[in-house]
């Protein structure tokens, strides 16, 4: 896909070619938050995307999720600047650490049905959550050339879901003669804690931004450590910000359609092992969607803007397209025909097609609209300390806007109402979007001077009246 050939240009004076596999270099810690993310919130991912968390009552996972997703919509604003205090390794190992906790609790759930563990722990994770995400969105919109972040994004969407992949099959698996059956078994459990594991460990390997080198010599940040009094500042900040503002509503939408689509698609339709088995695409088809949109934004025209725009229109037909064969579905199921016994991918024949193709899109459609609102976000600034308060405050709306949806679900709203909100509130999300494109988003060759820098500011003070500092927007790339 190209991530290293417009790297190289623009070199410092004297500067010789670099490897893009260095241990330092914005390839390589891409790809590590990358894998961090497929062993712990992929996993999650595949144990969310079975409906109910992997059980025949979705009570507990809603309660648990309304409980994760609320404290994850606090941590998430904060995380921007607890991850430029800290740093990544120390804010990234204690978010990974509580997915461990969360899967553990519902092997505890299928033994006792004790749901108070769940809720907990459900907690407990969405302040881990909340760490993890602002320090990897961060990493994946800042470490980038300006010029290659939709294909660097892509790249991490593509390990990232690959988790989702890979966690489908474990219950698909575990559970493939087991097509009566309410729950999965412990087996599922078990991995999916192994593998979480395992990602808490690999934190240890990402590199501070400072210590992180683009192919021209430029750094992410020269700061080492943020402050708590400068970070409290410029998250309050956020709340007023025009930028994050026309973000609200993609970032409240982006998590708010999991619910439908995981118990009233997935868990409603399908029995236990096709529930994994369609997992294995739905995550599958996060990683085309982000391949696909990620060249695009990077490679499809010469002005960055124009890039943005169209993709944004693209994104919104497909949109449109796919929550339309989802009402179709839905009428289908819940106006006309009764469903006696749940679609099996092996013996409901043609019947399995049509939704099976559809919950296959909605990963599709998921993919290309978070993949489209990253890339936004990395087009709003380049450096480090930036980007970890937008994309922490992105993810704390983002959360606030699913612990909504849980409890909904949890409080018996109809499936259609659930439909048509999200379907709005993705729509509304468009056109928000193309005015911050129009408004914020400069083309490459007049990004990073502090001309643009101070520009920028002045014009965001003239809109809102922020007091966002110059040296802040004067970061280097």
């Amino acid at each position: 896909m190209g991530f290293g050939e417009d790297e190289e240009s623009a070199a410092a004076a004297g500067s010789a070619r670099k490897s893009i596999f260095r241990y330092n270099s914005p390839l390589v810690q891409v790809c590590l938050i990358g894998l961090v993310c497929f062993c712990c919130p992929g996993m999650f991912n595949a144990l969310s995307g079975m409906g109910g968390g992997g059980q025949v009552d979705t009570t507990a996972a809603n309660n648990a999720n309304t409980a994760l997703y609320t404290t994850f919509a606090v941590f998430g604003i904060l995380g921007g600047g607890i991850y430029n205090i800290l740093g990544p390794r120390l804010t990234l190992f204690a978010g990974c650490s509580t997915y461990v906790l969360y899967a553990g609790s519902f092997l505890y759930y299928n033994h006792f049905h004790h749901q108070l563990f769940a809720i907990v722990a459900g907690a407990v994770l969405g302040i881990g959550a909340g760490l993890l995400w602002a320090g990897q969105g961060a990493i994946m919109t800042s470490y980038p050339p300006p010029g290659k972040k939709g294909s660097y994004i892509s790249l991490f969407w593509s390990i990232f879901n690959m988790g989702g992949v890979i966690g489908g099959l474990i219950p698909f698996i575990m559970n493939y003669h087991r097509s009566k059956a309410k729950s999965v078994n412990d087996g599922t459990y078990i991995a999916f804690m192994i593998f979480m594991t395992a990602g808490t460990a690999l934190t240890l390997s990402i590199l501070h931004p400072s210590k992180v080198v683009r192919n021209d010599g430029s750094h992410c940040t020269n700061i080492k450590y943020s402050n708590v009094s400068t970070e409290v500042v410029e998250i309050l900040r956020l709340f007023r910000n025009w930028k994050m503002l026309l973000m609200y509503p993609a970032a409240w939408a982006s998590n708010f359609f999991y619910t439908y689509q995981f118990n009233h698609v997935n868990a409603f339709l399908f029995n236990l092992r096709t529930r994994g088995f369609n997992n294995v695409f739905y995550w599958g088809a996060q990683m085309v969607g982000s391949i696909g949109i990620g060249y695009f934004l990077d490679y499809s025209f010469q002005s960055r803007k124009k890039r943005g725009l169209v993709g944004i229109g693209a994104v919104a037909l497909l949109s449109t397209a796919i929550w339309a064969g989802g009402l179709a579905n839905h009428l289908h199921y819940n106006g006309g025909r009764i469903l006696t016994d749940k679609l099996d991918f092996k013996d409901s024949g043609s019947e399995f097609a049509g939704p099976f193709v559809l919950y296959f899109s909605y990963g599709l459609l998921d993919a290309m609209f978070q993949s489209l609102v990253y890339w936004v976000i990395g087009a709003l600034a380049d450096d480090s300390e930036t980007l970890s308060r937008y994309t922490g405050f992105y993810k704390g709306v983002q959360s606030a806007g699913a612990a909504v949806a849980w409890q909904i679900d949890a409080h018996n709203v109809t499936k259609l109402s659930q439909l048509i909100v999200n379907w709005v509130l993705t729509t509304l999300s468009y056109p928000l979007l193309a005015i911050l494109v129009i408004l914020a988003v400069k083309d490459e060759e007049k990004v990073g001077t502090k001309k643009d820098n101070v520009d920028d500011f002045a014009s965001a003070k003239s809109l809102t009246g922020e007091g966002t500092s110059v040296r802040e927007l004067s970061q280097p790339d």
